[in-house]
């Protein structure tokens, strides 16, 4: 297949040398002029497009995906399918898809987990929006760059399906380190508190998988002092986008909104910017009730 790749930054250039080591001939092109390996450079947006049965975004936000949408639509081939990977807001993945499709094109937004180190060992989650024809033009790929690719439905509910999933993240984040600094002030040990609810009803990903106490459960950015393996301000890029969702649908999310405001009171006040967003156990280890 044909694949042109725009936005080669730390996720989208693991994820199209994947495409490209699988034989897939690859286009790229990056603003910041970066390529990877085995991916042909292109000099614009629109040249790397050009003759493409495939187009792939990766992209920091929705209004740069919509203003490169607007300058490769015209100039992809009829019938190509634009495949968008960013995280972004809702409207914008339904408005970059609509114009796709008028322009007699195909589209799907394909969010990702897994992050940079899913992204090198071609092990992402892609939760997947668009018609079941996209989907399953593009499921080849999904198995080249990930371990699973969801299809959630209409244009748009990929992007759903994202945030929803990362607002019950960074809720639980916060619930687990209040948990343990708790803890550490009720004289419980913190292996005894992972003993403990990693087998009972407080059992949860960001408990077991993503333990945010170094030295107890699984090796996390916790031992590795909290160098980002997912950053806190992209948890709070996510959150606001949740947040931003549920004020367009009239959804009462008080949780999400008081995990969005203590990600944004860590990430601009405080230290949390260019740690993990697993940090706000250090945070909480040092307040007081009330400060």
């Amino acid at each position: 297949m044909h694949i042109a790749f725009i936005g080669l930054g730390n996720m989208g250039a693991p994820m199209a040398a994947n495409l490209a080591a699988a034989g897939h001939q690859v286009t790229g092109f990056d603003v910041a002029g970066t390529t990877t390996e085995g991916v042909t450079k292109a000099p614009t947006a629109p040249e790397a497009v050009r003759g493409a049965d495939l187009v792939i975004t990766m992209l920091p936000n929705g209004d740069i995906l919509r203003a490169v949408a607007a300058e490769v639509v015209p100039h992809m081939k009829p019938g190509a399918v634009l495949l968008d990977c960013s995280t972004v807001d809702v409207a914008a993945a339904r408005a970059v898809a609509m114009m796709a499709e008028e322009a007699g094109l195909k589209a799907l937004d394909a969010p990702v987990s897994g992050g940079i180190g899913g992204a090198s060992a071609g092990t992402l989650t892609f939760m997947v929006g668009g018609s079941d024809e996209a989907f399953e033009i593009a499921k080849p790929l999904f198995e080249i760059m990930g371990q699973k690719a969801v299809h959630c439905g209409a244009s748009g509910n990929g992007q759903a399906a994202k945030i929803c999933n990362n607002m019950i993240l960074g809720v639980t984040m916060i619930a687990t380190c209040e948990a343990f600094a708790l803890a550490d002030k009720l004289g419980l040990s913190r292996e005894a508190m992972f003993d403990v609810v990693s087998t009972s009803s407080g059992y949860s990903w960001s408990m077991n998988a993503y333990c945010p106490a170094p030295g107890v459960g699984p090796t996390s950015p916790a031992d590795n002092g909290y160098n980002p393996g997912f950053a806190a301000e992209l948890m709070l890029k996510d959150l606001r986008l949740s947040q931003k969702a549920a004020e367009a649908a009239d959804a009462d999310t008080p949780m999400g909104h008081a995990a969005c405001e203590l990600y944004r009171s860590f990430v601009e006040e405080e230290d949390g910017k260019g740690r993990d967003f697993s940090a706000m156990l250090p945070r909480f280890e040092t307040r007081r009730r009330g400060n």
